[in-house]
């Protein structure tokens, strides 16, 4: 495919990578039961690879150790940059034993061994606690809310990397709000293009400047409730 391997040649990527990825479209192409409507190999390529693999364009994740995909669902960022990061230790965090299935049939399916499904709500990935280099998230929760459950989990000077649509400046300012209380500090907001056309894609990078208060994380389902950023949120 023409255009999977000019995002192979854009980020330097070797053979063995583009074989991979081209492996994963395939899997995601005949898998019935796919989490993501997008399955169609000529709009994946876009919507899930090249959407995955511009955070290659932040320095923080090229040299991350430790990446935390949460909420993979189909799998996406965290296999292909799995893929592209083949130094890096990925692990992809999902609640859904269906969708963790599913993960598990994709790394299988693709060869990708540095990538691991942990099945397992965010706020009880007890193991996950500062343990991390980047977390990613895409089409998670509101900014405020993936900000709590990345904060507990990435190391003093780690980087959480979010995906985001058009600016809403209302749930950005309730995000920085939270990040205060977390520990967390806004550093970038980078436009991005993974694809001719796209407009209003952009990634917020967070990183940890202090420790994060031991009441975080909340019970499991708070942090959707009670967003913190906003009124009554403790």
């Amino acid at each position: 495919m023409r255009r999977l391997r000019e995002l192979t040649e854009r980020y330097g990527l070797n053979e063995r990578q583009h074989e991979q990825l081209s492996e994963l479209l395939e899997f995601l192409a005949r898998a019935d039961r796919a989490p993501t409507t997008v399955r169609n190999p000529e709009q994946a390529v876009d919507v899930h690879i090249a959407d995955s693999l511009t955070a290659l364009e932040l320095e923080v994740v090229q040299r991350a150790q430790t990446i935390a995909d949460l909420g993979a669902g189909a799998g996406f960022p965290g296999v292909p940059l799995a893929v592209a990061l083949p130094a890096s230790e990925v692990s992809l965090v999902d609640s859904q034993s269906r969708k963790c299935d599913f993960l598990e049939g994709m790394l299988a399916n693709t060869g990708v061994q540095n990538a691991r499904v942990v099945c397992v709500r965010v706020e009880e990935w007890h193991d996950g606690a500062a343990a991390n280099d980047v977390v990613v998230a895409r089409a998670l929760a509101a900014p405020a809310v993936v900000l709590e459950y990345a904060a507990p989990l990435l190391r003093l000077g780690g980087a959480l990397v979010d995906w985001r649509g058009r600016r809403e400046s209302v749930r950005e300012d309730a995000a920085e709000r939270a990040a205060g209380e977390l520990g967390l500090e806004r550093v970038e907001v980078r436009r991005t293009q993974p694809w001719p056309g796209v407009r209003d894609h952009h990634l917020h990078v967070y990183v940890k400047m202090l420790e994060t208060p031991e009441r975080f994380p909340r019970r499991p389902g708070v942090a959707r409730k009670r967003p913190l950023g906003h009124r009554g949120a403790r």
